[in-house]
Formats: structure tokens, C-alpha cells, sequence
């Protein structure tokens, strides 16, 4: 797992966040696949239909996802950070955080899964921002000049943020779980979460200025069909059907 996690930072770090957050779904069917033949459990038609749909929007995506970065140094960052669009996002994010946490979740959390998605799901506004700041900012760090202490204390803030919001994104995580199937709530919070950090993204790293009509919606029809496959997946794992079911003569009675 931690390996996994540092591969996924490295990722961040290389290749544009449009790209990486919606791939990380493939861990889902990796995961089935392999629980099927290792830990022997069933994975029925549908199960199998959504690995395979989950793995055709990845190459969807992969195909029509930006082929360049939009912000590569730390200068860039900085200045991506202090736009006035930005901030007026993460303002209307951190209002909206503080009105789910101290008023909705209180009273309707524990009824309504789309409280607690909500806020897992606007907090990885400052979660994957942060972790791909955290990589840009970390290659002045070790650089002998005038804009490396700058470096380390954006480098700072970025943790902190980052630690944050990992922190509070598990508490109301296992607030979830505890109140939710695991599986509906694993499907919703991945297509609501992977919908706001790509927003965030393309209002702070501009990753969707240079990509045409064509790839954007290529990356729409990607990201949906990843979506149907998780939800295929996670929500009807239960379901009891199979192939063989195809091949049962239908039995009418009168």
C-alpha cells in the first residue's frame, strides 16, 4: 500500500492531474480481479462487465488526456495559487465545507450518504492540489539559490493543508462506512470526489486550455465509462447472476 501511494504521488508529480485521479479506479477491478483468484470470491457477470468497461474508459482516457503540463515550476505554482479565481473557488469550498461539517452533518448525515460524500469529496479540492504542489515545489527545495527557502515553506503549507485534509476526509470516511454499505458509498464518493478534484485542477493548473473539443469529449465519455464500470462492480457484487442464468428456459405460469 505505501508503495502504491508513493507511486501515486510520483505520478502527480509527472503527468497531468486530469489523467491520474480518474485512472486510480483501476485499483477497483485490479483489486476484484485478483480477490477472485486469490481469496476466492465470486465475481459474477456484471462484476466482470464493469472490470472490462472500467479498463476501456482508462485507455479512453489515457488516449485524449492532455500530452503536456500546464504548470512545471514553482514560480508557475505560486502564481496558479494567488489567482483571484482560485481563491474565489477555495473560498466558496472552505463555505461550503463549514456549513456540511457544523450544520448538515450533525443533523443529516447518519440519513443521507451524499453529506458525508460531499465532504470527502470537496476536501480532495486541497488534497490532490496540494500533492502535486508538494512535488513541484519539493525539486527547488535542494537547489542552492534565492527561491529554494521559498520553496520549503510553500512546501510547508502544502503538508499541512494536505495533512488536514486527509485527516478529516477518514474521520467522515469512517462516519460513512459505519452508517452505509461499503459498496454504494465506495462508487458514489469515487465518480462525486474525481468530479470536484478535476474541477479544482482545471481552475488552478489550466490542464484543460489546451485540449480540444474532441479530446474533451473523448475524456468526458472516458471518466463515464469508468464510472459505470465501478458502479457495476461495487454495487452489484451481490448480485446473484451469472452466465449460465442466459441459458435457463423461461418458465411462465398460469
Amino acid at each position: 500500500v505505501a508503495l502504491g501511494q508513493i507511486g501515486n504521488f510520483l505520478a502527480y508529480t509527472a503527468v497531468p492531474t486530469v489523467l491520474v485521479t480518474p485512472l486510480g479506479a483501476l485499483g477497483v477491478p485490479f483489486g476484484s480481479i485478483l480477490a477472485s483468484y486469490l481469496l476466492k470470491e465470486k465475481l459474477n457477470i456484471l462484476g466482470k462487465l464493469g472490470c472490462l468497461l472500467s479498463c476501456a474508459g482508462s485507455v479512453v482516457l489515457i488516449i485524449h488526456s492532455p500530452k503536456s503540463e500546464s504548470v512545471t515550476t514553482q514560480a508557475e505554482l505560486e502564481e496558479k495559487l494567488t489567482n483571484p479565481v482560485f481563491v474565489g473557488y477555495l473560498c466558496v469550498v472552505l463555505l461550503m465545507l463549514l456549513l456540511l461539517i457544523f450544520w448538515i452533518a450533525p443533523a443529516h448525515g447518519p440519513t443521507n450518504i451524499m453529506v458525508y460524500i460531499s465532504i470527502c469529496s470537496l476536501l480532495g479540492s486541497f488534497t490532490v492540489p496540494s500533492t502535486k504542489g508538494i512535488g513541484l515545489a519539493a525539486q527547488d527545495i535542494f537547489h542552492n539559490n534565492p527561491s529554494s527557502q521559498r520553496a520549503l515553506y510553500l512546501c510547508l503549507v502544502l503538508l499541512a493543508v494536505l495533512g488536514c485534509s486527509i485527516i478529516i476526509q477518514f474521520r467522515y470516511i469512517n462516519k460513512a462506512l459505519e452508517c452505509f454499505d461499503s459498496s454504494v458509498f465506495g462508487a458514489i464518493y469515487y465518480v462525486v470526489f474525481t468530479t470536484l478534484v478535476l474541477l479544482a485542477s482545471a481552475i488552478l493548473f489550466r490542464e484543460w486550455s489546451n485540449v480540444g473539443v474532441v479530446d474533451f469529449l473523448g475524456m468526458a465519455c472516458g471518466f463515464t465509462t469508468v464510472s459505470i464500470g465501478i458502479v457495476l462492480i461495487q454495487v452489484f457484487k451481490e448480485f446473484n447472476f451469472n452466465i449460465g442464468d442466459l441459458n435457463k428456459p423461461n418458465m411462465k405460469t398460469d
